[in-house]
């Protein structure tokens, strides 16, 4: 305890501080010439591909969920900002998600930022942010780490009063990124990356014609079992055993004298 108290008392002599372990990562900036996307996603599989530091401009309704959907490398570490606007006039309180899944629609940890702010019938706006983990070379299958492939971003409000649902609102969002890639002290490389299968089936337009199936021809040799069946091996041992009690009695019999 002693040691602890000098150690805190020569750091403030000296004018140090001691900062949080983790401290927030600065806010993204757009790209210089990136072009604005004015659209989003309903799902997984129509999900908006955006670049880093590419902006996001929005409108839509409370209660949509907007998908977007951004490329990833390892050693990068992304920063996801959104500030949805609303009008006034709401009735209540309302509470916004930012979610972030990886190709395997795993849902990944935030280590900074409002990742679910409330939001007051009085406010015209609310910020949500999440910074992700950095994403690695390679992991073991059961960590659930951030891999190299496709994220996607989820936007949408979890709790609000019934009468807000439907109101217009404008989405401003912006994926930033630390790190070019590449650069890992890890010592591994994962064979391909984590991309899921979005080729759909085909969509039948017509009913399908069934196949014509074969009529089987009846003869008397299709009513007689087959030479492996149980049917014949039962009745062969079925008269086996009785020439064998025919034998046998006439053997065992007393005879008249």
């Amino acid at each position: 305890m002693r040691t602890l108290i000098r150690s805190a008392a020569a750091l403030a002599a000296t004018g140090l501080t001691l900062a949080p372990a983790t401290a927030a990562s600065a806010d993204p900036t757009p790209s210089p010439g990136a072009t604005t996307v004015t659209k989003s996603g309903t799902s997984f599989l129509t999900a908006t591909a955006i670049t880093p530091g590419q902006p996001v401009q929005v409108g839509a309704s409370t209660g949509d969920h907007l998908y977007w959907s951004f490329r990833a490398e390892a050693g990068q570490t992304h920063q996801i900002t959104a500030t949805i606007s609303f009008p006034k006039g709401r009735t209540g309180k309302s509470t916004w998600a930012v979610d972030v899944f990886d190709g395997l629609r795993r849902r990944q940890a935030c280590t900074a930022g409002a990742q679910t702010p409330t939001a007051d019938a009085a406010a015209t706006s609310v910020t949500l942010g999440c910074t992700l983990r950095r994403v690695r070379p390679w992991a073991e299958p059961w960590s659930g780490d951030p891999l190299p492939g496709t994220y996607y971003v989820r936007l949408a409000v979890t709790d609000l009063p019934e009468p807000d649902l439907g109101l217009p609102m404008d989405v401003d969002l912006l994926v930033g990124v630390d790190g070019e890639g590449g650069a890992s002290g890890d010592d591994g490389k994962l064979e391909a990356p984590l991309v899921p299968n979005t080729r759909a089936g085909t969509v039948l337009t017509a009913e399908p014609t069934p196949e014509p199936v074969a009529e089987e021809k009846m003869s008397l040799t299709g009513w007689l079992p087959e030479a492996g069946s149980r049917w014949v091996w039962t009745t062969a041992g079925g008269v086996l055993a009785a020439v064998a009690g025919v034998v046998g009695f006439a053997l065992t019999r007393r005879r008249r004298l």
